[in-house]
């Protein structure tokens, strides 16, 4: 990968044996390695467990979970919160493993829509609750820095699964509590 960054690097009228850009080509291998993590990652490893029986028939909702990804057609960044909600039964999930689920999908290559519908889903099979809810927003840096260049947009994308479709009432619970985390 490193010597394709330095390709990349002269493509583009660089000189990558300057100062500045010598490490560039490790530091971007190391970079993408990380952001894309999630391809050496699964559900059942990251969840560890972390799944108890408790007898709690409420809505969970942890909200305002930092998502960073990249965008597969431009590789550029998009960054946004996710909002998530599920109605256990008979069993809870560790709070921490949320996000650490979202991390499995978020780094690597995505579109906002497929990352959405995978954290559900994979929630959905690991707690076989009665529903789950996902929402998420983000800014993408390739509609911000190129194309259209429009800098106040954002996309939402949700996912409602099992009681969050078929009942509006748990829907609409489930997106008020968004609205309030927004504020």
């Amino acid at each position: 990968m490193e010597e394709h960054v330095r390709d990349i690097l002269r493509h583009i009228g660089e000189n990558p044996d300057r100062e500045g850009l010598l490490r560039t080509p490790e530091r971007v291998r190391e970079s993408y390695e990380f952001l894309t993590s999630g391809y050496r990652e699964n559900v059942q490893e990251v969840v560890n467990g972390a799944i108890f029986d408790e007898p709690a028939d409420e809505m969970i909702a942890v909200c305002s979970i930092e998502v960073y990804s990249l965008c597969e057609h431009h590789l550029l960044p998009f960054v946004g919160k996710a909002h998530v909600a599920y109605l256990p039964n008979g069993r809870i999930i560790g709070l921490s493993k949320i996000p650490r689920v979202i991390d499995v999908f978020a780094r690597r290559l995505q579109v906002q829509e497929r990352l959405t519908q995978q954290v559900a889903e994979a929630l959905m099979e690991v707690l076989e609750p009665q529903g789950v809810g996902v929402v998420i927003e983000a800014d993408h840096l390739c509609m911000r820095m190129r194309g259209v260049e429009k800098q106040s947009s954002y996309a939402v994308t949700s996912c409602m699964l099992g009681r969050f479709r078929a009942d509006g009432r748990t829907r609409s619970e489930f997106l008020n509590l968004v609205q309030q985390a927004r504020r």
